[in-house]
């Protein structure tokens, strides 16, 4: 599992909270005063999938085995964090290691949690972390164009394209825009990934609210949502509070009945979880047989020889095919011999492309 979110946000806005909950631990400290979070910790939490239990019910599986993601409690970033001030360069440091950002911000009203600005303003917040990670991608970029100057004048094509690439970027960062908004083809994709750009992160903005707004959100939270839909980032509301009282309960039905008594039908972290799978362009392929059902974790549109290298390098190294029966398939027709029988059965090469919740065996040679 190399896929990681970060948790990230002002202080005080819920974020240590919010990861304790996510990972049913007290590793996070949390307290009302900026900077208690120095070190990031970090969690690996299962994604939930009903279509896992499904399957292994049909398969006889003897262990179901979820896939999982990561998620990592940042230190709190204040105005001037690209500049060093608080603990900026470290925050800068932890969030570049990370694959994408979960941004909490407050949507919660109360004076007995000090706001780091003494104001409730979750757009504001958003603009004020935005804008210092802008910052510090600029001073990245301003420092690696010269070089990358001299090194295009000597006639390397490929670095040619990278100082174009970044000059683009600068120039793009330099009239307010994140970087993640700047249109890349195809075949730069990947220099573009490499440029470790702060703003080049998608970004799932987090709504913390008081509990009698978990289910409904509340005007702070239709601000961030306007503004999510503008730059075509995720939104989840959520109740840091809420969902620390449900990680102490231990019974499953016990948690049903305190979240219906909210108005809920599941945690918001559940919704948080695949909402973070959902913005690293992730999807899930599976594994079935009487020892495990397995859930698999892929980016979204890897091909059959990819998948098999999840499962361990020699699959991708000596791959041959992929027997795939797609979830529906498999699920209709009671398994692998049924699917067979109704013709849902198919050997794919090294050309196809995965689709979510693709069944799959591989054949290779060792």
């Amino acid at each position: 599992m190399g896929f990681k979110c970060g948790i990230v946000g002002l202080p005080n806005v819920g974020k240590s909270t919010l990861f304790n909950a996510l990972t049913q631990t007290a590793a996070a400290q949390a307290a009302n005063y900026p900077f208690c979070t120095i070190e990031p910790n970090s969690g690996v939490v299962n994604v939930p999938d009903d279509r896992l239990d499904a399957l292994a019910k049909i398969g006889k599986s003897a262990t179901i085995i979820p896939t999982q993601i990561g998620f990592v409690d940042i230190a709190g970033l204040v105005r001037g964090a690209s500049k060093g001030e608080g603990l900026g360069n470290q925050f800068l440091a932890h969030i570049r290691e990370v694959d994408a950002v979960c941004h909490v911000l407050r949507c919660f009203e109360g004076t007995d949690i000090t706001h780091v600005e003494g104001r409730v303003d979750p757009v504001a917040d958003a603009e004020t972390v935005e804008t210092e990670l802008m910052l510090a991608d600029m001073d990245s970029l301003e420092k690696r164009i010269d070089p990358a100057v001299k090194k295009a004048r000597g006639g390397d094509e490929e670095a040619k394209m990278r100082l174009a690439l970044m000059q683009k970027a600068l120039a793009h960062l330099q009239a307010g825009n994140p970087a993640r908004t700047l249109p890349v083809p195809a075949e730069e994709a990947k220099a573009f990934r490499e440029l470790q750009l702060l703003t080049g992160k998608p970004v799932l903005y987090v709504c913390n609210v008081e509990e009698g707004a978990a289910a409904t959100g509340n005007s702070l939270t239709a601000q961030v949502a306007a503004r999510a839909e503008v730059e075509g980032a995720g939104v989840v509301v959520i109740s840091a509070a809420i969902e620390a009282e449900v990680a102490q309960l231990s019974d499953p039905e016990e948690r049903q009945v305190f979240l219906a008594d909210l108005g809920l039908e599941e945690t918001g972290l559940t919704r948080l979880i695949r909402a973070g799978f959902a913005l690293l362009g992730l999807i899930t392929f599976f594994t079935v047989g009487p020892k495990e059902a397995r859930a698999w974790t892929l980016r979204q549109g890897a091909k059959a020889p990819e998948a098999a290298g999840a499962i361990h390098t020699d699959f991708e190294k000596g791959f041959i095919r992929a027997e795939t029966i797609a979830y529906g398939d498999y699920i209709a027709h009671g398994g692998e011999p049924g699917a067979k029988e109704a013709g849902k059965f198919r050997l794919e090469g090294k050309e196809y492309v995965v689709q979510d919740g693709d069944v799959m065996h591989f054949r290779f040679n060792a």
